[in-house]
């Protein structure tokens, strides 16, 4: 018996929409991470991009629980002395609400160049309106 790998060439990926409308930002980030990377298919094979497209509606209306609206916060640092940023959600929010749900599944992929691959396949809009209906895209439920 052969052990399966599959092959880039021969993936069909499907396109997934996930509402985030009051669901719980780790939930969703998990249901699109796991879709991006495939690992829902029989076919998953870890060094291989075989996950699907994701878009995902409504990231401006994520919820988070406890008191991490007012006490995460995310830092960014570009090395200048001096030069280090730092915001809570509510900020990230207000600023740019797709920002929430692409750092929490840009945490849950790879750190190398297929994650890279991956969150390229990640469509995240603040809306419910999305560009992607020619692609047919199948409504996923996030437990």
């Amino acid at each position: 018996m052969k052990t399966f790998s599959a092959k880039a060439q021969e993936q069909n990926p499907t396109w997934w929409v996930i509402d985030a409308k009051n669901q719980i930002l780790g939930d969703v980030a998990v249901a699109a991470a796991n879709l991006l990377r495939g690992k829902t298919k029989p076919t998953f094979t870890p060094h291989v991009d075989t996950g699907d497209f994701v878009v995902v509606l409504n990231a401006a209306e994520v919820r988070l629980s406890g008191k991490k609206e007012q006490q995460k916060i995310y830092t960014s640092k570009a090395g200048y002395v001096g030069n280090q940023k730092v915001e809570n959600v509510e900020r990230v929010r207000a600023r740019r609400p797709e920002l929430l749900v692409e750092r929490a599944v840009k945490g849950m992929v790879p750190h190398n160049s297929l994650g890279r691959s991956v969150l390229g396949k990640l469509k995240i809009y603040s809306g419910a309106e999305h560009p992607h209906e020619a692609q047919n895209p199948k409504p996923f439920a996030v437990a």
